[in-house]
């Protein structure tokens, strides 16, 4: 059952593909050729994605099931590894995530937009003006970032305090909660 839903899917997205006139087709290719950064953006965080998990409990482990004299070179290690598994993965995934998107994306652009409406898009996306705003992402990130940071720091500083408190107690800590990191309450860098 599942592979005739299947089958009849694919079928359906090729007819679909395959109906699109030349002129559509070629308007449907530049805009996934103007969105192919964000394609292979997005591929990226994929790749990334289990990597960024096990980090994450390898941290917790290495204070849990690893010595202290050995958790600078466990962690070397770890971290020799995840690099490895980032270089070899993350090319693989972008690459694979540009070849499927005329036909999981280019299909969805074509079937739901008419020629008219891609042009205009792809004129919003090339416009001076949207360049501009897209350049100034992180400018205006860090803007809102640091001003949310200064304003909520004395709110959040004390529940940051009282969560790794409480957390020492959960784990039967015996010594103070750890100061957080300077700027704890401040948003990742950019």
């Amino acid at each position: 059952m599942k592979k005739t839903l299947l089958a009849l899917l694919l079928l359906t997205s090729a007819a679909a593909f395959a109906q699109t006139s030349p002129a559509k087709q070629a308007l449907v290719d530049k805009l996934l050729e103007l969105q192919r950064a964000g394609i292979e953006q997005s591929a990226q965080a994929l790749a990334l994605r289990p990597a960024l998990q096990m980090e994450q409990a390898v941290s917790v482990a290495l204070q849990t099931r690893v010595p202290p004299e050995k958790r600078e070179a466990v962690a070397k290690e770890v971290q020799a590894d995840l690099k490895k598994y980032a270089e070899e993965v993350v090319p693989l995934m972008r690459q694979k995530a540009v070849k499927l998107a005329p036909g999981t994306v280019g299909v969805l652009l074509a079937e739901k937009f008419s020629e008219d409406e891609l042009k205009q898009l792809i004129a919003l996306i090339e416009s001076p003006v949207n360049r501009k705003y897209q350049q100034m992402g992180g400018e205006l990130q860090k803007s809102l970032a640091d001003k949310l940071v200064e304003d909520m720091r004395a709110t959040v500083d004390p529940k940051v305090k009282a969560l790794a408190t409480a957390i020492d107690k959960h784990l039967g800590s015996p010594k103070p909660a750890a100061k957080p990191a300077k700027g704890a309450a401040s948003a990742p860098r950019q």
